[in-house]
């Protein structure tokens, strides 16, 4: 096979990526994560930092109070340690279902979520270290290596212009009194805490559209695998034939139970039989409504004769029919002058057994087109020319 047939040079098919999601491969950007939970988180605490603060003012006054009643009930100790357990959870139980919803909405919005539990099956193939080595190699690695290098490059730069920018309040901040100090440090604090979430955010807005992009080249398909893809999708020739033949078949014997309906069955004394009906009312053209082949057609006849069908032998004809026609389908329409001659024979055999005409002459031998005929063989002359 030429090699260029094997390049992945086409965008993945809608069924490629549906299997990818189902098996938990979906573009994830752990930086767009980050900012979610950094600058969520952040924003959460700087909200909640007010009634936080008095909340833990107020339990650290109530530990650390102390009286009389402290040494009768040394029980008391066990519930001050209980309530301030309380209190804390109540304080920051709160901050994290918060980060946690954050969390799942960032990764519902960006599409990067998928419900499958394949990632947590144990696979070996992850710890061969030639798969590894080769893994080191990759687009998605090399481009992860260039990340983290930028953000520890950005990152360090930035540092070291808050901090030779600050070194001499960092000095005079021993001078201060001790609230405007811890005041000057929360400032420094949040200055700082902002300087890391612009350098998140702005990795963020680069890494996320980076990650579907490398997403989509893992996923590309070459002209073999689409071909393959599609095969499958519509069934493989070999296989869809021999469905086609059993649900012939089902189709065949379920038939059985219409041949009562018909208004006579041909056949071919042994091999073939085909029950035809036919009202004027409802019908363009005489319909099959039951056929089969050896046993069954057997079986077609003697249902026929159980409920007094009209069973004609008529080889050629039943050979045809057979072949080219299907159950519940009209009859061809090359056929439609050998079936009008045996159902005319029909009718005029039952008016007379009813007394309302003349008895029939011969059974009439049908027109059948020879090349209906699967049996029919072109002489060696025509064929050779």
């Amino acid at each position: 096979m030429d090699s260029s047939a094997q390049d992945k040079n086409l965008p993945a098919t809608a069924q490629r990526l549906k299997k990818a999601r189902d098996d938990g491969q979906v573009p994830r950007s752990k930086d767009l994560s980050n900012l979610a939970v950094l600058g969520g988180g952040a924003l959460i605490l700087v909200a909640l930092a007010p009634v936080g603060f008095e909340k833990l003012r107020s339990a650290l006054q109530g530990q650390l109070r102390f009286d009389h009643q402290t040494l009768l009930k040394p029980e008391l100790a066990t519930e001050r340690l209980m309530d301030g357990f309380a209190q804390g959870l109540l304080l920051y139980l709160p901050l994290g279902v918060a980060v946690l919803a954050l969390v799942l909405f960032t990764a519902f919005a960006s599409g990067s979520w998928a419900l499958s539990t394949k990632p947590l099956v144990p696979d070996l193939s992850r710890i061969n270290p030639l798969k590894g080595i080769g893994r080191l190699f990759t687009k998605q690695q090399l481009f992860d290596t260039a990340k983290l290098a930028a953000i520890s490059a950005i990152v360090g730069l930035v540092a070291w212009q808050f901090l030779s920018s600050h070194v001499q309040d960092f000095a005079m901040l021993v001078m201060q009194p001790l609230e405007s100090g811890l005041g000057q440090l929360g400032h420094w604090l949040m200055l700082g805490v902002g300087l890391l979430l612009m350098v998140v955010a702005l990795v963020a807005v680069i890494d996320f559209p980076a990650q579907k992009f490398l997403h989509a080249q893992r996923m590309r398909m070459s002209h073999q695998e689409v071909k393959q893809e599609h095969k499958e999708a519509e069934g493989d020739p070999h296989f869809k034939s021999k469905r086609r033949a059993m649900q012939r078949e089902m189709a065949q014997r379920n038939s059985v139970g219409a041949v009562p309906k018909a208004d006579l069955v041909v056949m071919n004394p042994t091999h073939y039989a085909v029950a035809i009906r036919y009202d004027d009312a409802s019908m363009n053209a005489p319909r099959v409504i039951a056929k089969g082949a050896d046993l069954l057609a057997m079986k077609i006849r003697d249902v026929a004769k159980a409920h007094k069908v009209p069973v004609l032998q008529s080889p050629m004809l039943a050979r045809a029919l057979y072949a080219h026609a299907e159950i519940d389908d009209e009859i061809p329409s090359a056929l439609y002058t050998a079936v009008a001659q045996v159902l005319a024979y029909v009718y005029q055999l039952k008016a007379a057994m009813k007394g309302q005409g003349a008895m029939p002459a011969a059974q009439p031998e049908p027109l059948v087109p020879p090349e209906l005929d699967p049996h029919f063989k072109k002489p060696a002359k025509e064929a050779s020319e």
